[in-house]
């Protein structure tokens, strides 16, 4: 990223950052925990077998979640308000990918000091399991 993190007045249209994590087990129950979504395709390898998937996958809002990390951590960084999120689901998140969340500010509008960002998960085959435009407000 090449404007500074949590300072609005320094990022540019083009500034980007990302943050990559590896799906485990735990992340998917913790989810399923935490939200009640416990679809079977996430936690009964027997019954996600007989998905389109052949085996348990993670739920597409842990990906989206990353994205959320990029923005409240890295760009814009601490003081981030997220105001909306376009989703769209590519491809499933097995257990043990290695997903990757990349922000990429595609509008900058200094009246409101909101920002628009194009988001975007890959797995670690370089494969697009997500995508989207977020719309945040910094307020640092």
């Amino acid at each position: 990223m090449s404007g500074a993190t949590g300072r609005y007045e320094a990022i540019q249209v083009g500034d980007k950052a990302s943050f990559s994590k590896t799906i485990s087990e735990s992340d998917v129950y913790g989810y399923a925990g935490i939200t009640g979504d416990f679809n079977p395709v996430h936690i009964d390898q027997e019954a996600a077998a007989a998905s389109a998937f052949k085996t348990r996958v993670a739920h597409g809002m842990i990906s989206a979640g990353l994205i959320s990390t990029v923005l409240g951590t890295k760009l814009p960084g601490p003081g981030t308000i997220y105001l909306g999120q376009e989703l769209s689901f590519k491809a499933p998140v097995f257990f043990g990918d290695t997903v990757t969340a990349e922000c990429t500010v595609i509008e900058k509008r200094d009246d409101k000091k909101i920002l628009r960002l194009e988001t975007a998960v890959k797995n670690q085959r370089g494969e697009v399991v997500l995508t989207g435009v977020a719309t945040v407000m910094q307020k640092t």
